[in-house]
């Protein structure tokens, strides 16, 4: 069964960075897409990022040029790269893959202004 762990998360001022990690338990990592999501307080979950099997990618729009995701099949590890942070990406952050299957606990991100 496939099981998603993230980490990396925690407490940044406005401006600051972030590297989010989801290790998979899963030996099928290198022929899924992964995608990163967030939940923030009170917000249904959205889609932040995507990444291909090819390394094709894809950003919400409010996040084009500050947020960079990547994958590492050897070690079945998904990144996302977190720059210039704002208050409003304040969420849980989730990985999954493509289609979603159970969730992991996420790791919270919390920016202050």
């Amino acid at each position: 069964q496939v099981q998603f762990v993230e980490s990396g998360g925690g407490l940044v001022q406005s401006g600051g960075s972030l590297r989010l990690s989801c290790a998979t338990s899963g030996s099928i990592f290198r022929s899924r897409s992964m995608d990163w999501y967030r939940q923030a307080p009170g917000k249904e979950r959205e889609f932040v990022a995507s990444i291909s099997t090819g390394g094709i990618t894809n950003y919400l729009d409010s996040v084009k040029g500050r947020f960079t995701i990547s994958r590492d099949n050897a070690k079945n590890t998904v990144y996302l790269q977190m720059n210039s942070l704002k208050p409003e990406d304040t969420a849980v952050y989730y990985c999954n893959q493509l289609p979603p299957i159970a969730w992991g606990q996420g790791t919270q991100v919390t920016v202050s202004s």
